[in-house]
């Protein structure tokens, strides 16, 4: 979608992008502030969901939440937030003939919550259901569990229902206070932003009733550790078995190293065809499988997860094996290098599409480290992906030896072993000259 885009810095200390999509027919408002759980003492860890869900609820302007919900919605108007670790995202989306009322009172629900008893208690048992309905995917279990202990910032949803009984209607505004101050507020606004609007936008973000006194907090350092036994989490009622295996790189990746890494994920696990599901399809060993790459401020982190029957889990590792060491010893054939570029060039086209798409290629890493992304140049980053490239970084992703592999489901925890020694080779990377 053909569009501009231009940071802002506000007077009071917040800062943002605008994303001008002539002609659109939506308007996006994020807003976010560095505001998660890192932030909270360990027996607190549910204060900032908890908040997120209460701020969006009775306000100034609305005293009743159900009256905010239905004045925000009724012109087919979406809001919603987010809290992770590390942020908390306020979002809406409406209708361009309606932007401004909808923008004005998502801004008052960020800025004047009244944080009622009554709101406190109704949303306190939906967060409640939010939480026991996530603990029914094993996939969001085992990845929390293994987070864990590798050592990095996270809690299963059971640990986080039990703390819950420790958050108060004062924690809730103490972290309010703390976090919701302008100068830790970042934003990203998409849409047919002309010269009138643009001024409207600044002048109300600039003029939003938080304090001009604050700060945006830095990421937390976070190290892992290598785990010298599977993570085994027993599940007795379902029949298959469900596993992730992690490997880290102290440092984060550059963007070269970010852009050939995703496309050998796209090359491995994303079609049909490719090279470890397509083969493992072929075989009848699993139905699907993923792959992906995350960050912290120091660490890179390189997974891949699938739910497969435990007769099929040997064979499915040997695969995986197989084609990492391939790729780690350059067996890469240059036609798979560039039918992948193919693919991957037209799936960021049609993530583009819509005036939501194009703002999220920007609020991930804009909110993230504050990098604004050069969106027209991604085809081009695509483009210069090379073999050495490839090679390099899949090996560097192995060479530190840090990694870890974890199962969820009926077998014992000596098949999770097992399996972890199977796959074990995979970290002693051979001095190869792949030049």
């Amino acid at each position: 979608m053909k569009h501009s885009v231009s940071e802002i810095t506000l007077k009071n200390g917040g800062k943002g992008l605008l994303v001008h999509v002539p002609s659109a027919s939506v308007m996006t408002f994020d807003v976010n502030f560095r505001a998660g759980e890192f932030l909270v003492e360990p027996d607190k860890w549910e204060v900032p969901h908890l908040m997120e869900h209460v701020v969006l609820g009775a306000n100034e302007l609305f005293p009743k939440a159900r009256d905010f919900r239905a004045e925000m919605e009724k012109n087919g108007a979406y809001s919603n937030a987010s809290t992770n670790v590390y942020d908390i995202v306020y979002e809406a989306e409406c209708a361009d003939f309606e932007w401004n009322r909808v923008f004005d009172i998502l801004l008052v629900s960020i800025a004047k919550p009244l944080f009622l008893d009554d709101d406190f208690k109704s949303e306190y048992g939906s967060v409640q259901e939010e939480l026991r309905a996530r603990s029914n995917n094993h996939f969001r279990r085992l990845t929390l569990e293994m987070r864990q202990q590798l050592g990095l910032l996270a809690k299963t949803d059971a640990e986080r229902l039990k703390l819950m009984h420790n958050v108060t209607v004062k924690d809730i505004k103490s972290h309010y206070s703390k976090t919701h101050t302008a100068p830790n507020m970042r934003f990203v606004i998409a849409g047919n932003l002309t010269p009138k609007r643009r001024e409207y936008i600044e002048s109300a973000l600039e003029n939003i009733a938080l304090p001009k006194t604050g700060r945006r907090y830095m990421l937390p350092n976070e190290k892992v550790h290598l785990l010298d036994q599977a993570v085994y989490i027993r599940n007795k009622t379902i029949d298959n078995l469900y596993f992730y295996i992690d490997t880290f790189l102290g440092r984060r990746l550059t963007d070269p190293e970010t852009d050939a890494l995703n496309l050998v994920n796209t090359m491995l696990t994303e079609t049909l065809y490719s090279k470890i599901l397509g083969t493992a399809r072929e075989r009848g060993l699993v139905y699907d499988m993923n792959s992906g790459l995350s960050q912290t401020k120091d660490i890179s982190n390189w997974w891949f997860g699938a739910q497969v029957s435990e007769k099929n889990a040997p064979a499915l590792m040997d695969i995986i094996i197989v084609e990492l060491k391939k790729l780690m010893s350059g067996e890469i054939d240059e036609k798979d290098i560039e039918a992948t570029k193919q693919y991957s060039l037209g799936r960021f086209q049609r993530s583009a599409q819509t005036v939501g798409g194009t703002a999220a290629g920007y609020s991930n890493r804009y909110f993230f480290d504050e990098v604004i992304e050069d969106y027209y140049n991604i085809p081009a980053r695509i483009e210069v992906i090379d073999k050495n490239t490839i090679i390099s970084v899949v090996r560097d992703m192995f060479v530190s030896g840090l990694w870890g592999f974890g199962t969820l489901g009926g077998p014992g925890k000596d098949f999770s072993n097992a399996l972890r020694t199977q796959i074990a080779s995979l970290w002693d990377v051979p001095q190869i000259n792949y030049k």
